[in-house]
């Protein structure tokens, strides 16, 4: 329940899935994020990294081990989510 509890949270999935296919610095994923707020960028960051999902490197924010196993789980989600709003549309 921790998981989802953090996933669930306003943004968090957004900064997984840009950290997924780059290692931007704070300003950039502020950016690629639509201009999120720089204090709730601030505090996601902060409890990804305590929850060992993303760390901060030389070149910026990255997926640890840990998250990009995690961004592997979910990826069969994508397709599943296609599939679920299609059959909305019916």
């Amino acid at each position: 329940m921790a998981l989802f509890d953090l996933l669930g949270r306003r943004w968090a999935m957004r900064i997984l899935w840009e950290l997924n296919h780059s290692q931007p610095t704070f300003r950039e994923l502020q950016i690629l994020c639509d201009g999120i707020s720089s204090s709730v960028l601030n505090t996601r960051l902060a409890e990804m990294r305590a929850a060992m999902l993303i760390e901060l490197n030389d070149y910026g924010y990255s997926l640890t081990p840990l998250g990009k196993e995690l961004m592997q789980l979910i990826a069969p989600l994508r397709e599943w989510s296609k599939q679920w709003e299609e059959s909305l549309k019916d």
